[in-house]
């Protein structure tokens, strides 16, 4: 069955990173969550991956991450793996195929990896094998009352059901909620323009 990947990040801020774009002295975009999910032409979703990720360069999460997110220190401590590991892990999931994001989240992803280089971490998938594609300028284009909203909101602009359990700012639920829209969007027979996506088939685990 042909499929796609729909994938979004939670990374290290502090009150006004964003607005500063993350400017501030030792203020890096390290990536603390990973959530994507498999979907296929008819946008369901056919399988999950979601880890934490243990920042290196800002290893305690601020106050406000935490608030953000809901992702606490002891889980990241606990259950978090090294960024060479949990990028190789999810690179893996995308099987060469064309992965989606809300958003130019490939570019942090891009920023983890060569960090994760430079401290000589070997990722072993290379991350320009698939096909990373920031869908928001389209989406946003079919779909006005999306403009202002993040990824995690999708479904609230579009008066939706939940997609998922769970809360936006979580990686896992806002694929879930980027999904719901695509799947929605399409039911009204607005599709992601053909030959944009590189589809993979579902054979295999990588």
């Amino acid at each position: 069955m042909p499929t796609f990947v729909i994938f979004d990040l939670e990374f290290t801020t502090w009150p006004g990173a964003m607005e500063q774009d993350w400017s501030a002295p030792g203020q890096l975009r390290e990536i603390v969550q990973i959530g994507a999910v498999r979907v296929d032409e008819g946008y369901s979703v056919v399988e999950e991956y979601e880890t934490l990720v243990r920042p290196v360069v800002n290893p305690r999460l601020s106050p406000f991450f935490t608030t953000l997110t809901g992702i606490d220190q002891r889980s990241v401590d606990r259950d978090g793996l090294a960024p060479a590991r949990a990028v190789t892990d999810f690179l893996a999931f995308c099987r060469g195929g064309s992965v989606l994001s809300y958003g130019n989240d490939m570019l942090v992803l891009g920023e983890n990896i060569g960090w994760a280089r430079a401290r000589g971490e070997e990722i072993k998938h290379s991350a320009f094998t698939p096909g990373f594609l920031n869908i928001r300028p389209w989406l946003n284009a079919v779909a006005p009352a999306t403009t202002a909203t993040n990824s995690g909101r999708l479904w609230q602009a579009l008066s939706l059901p939940r997609p998922a359990p769970g809360h936006e700012h979580s990686a896992l639920f806002d694929c879930h909620s980027i999904a719901a829209a695509l799947r929605h969007l399409a039911g009204t027979g607005v599709t992601l323009p053909a030959g944009l996506l590189q589809i993979s088939g579902v054979r295999g685990t990588s």
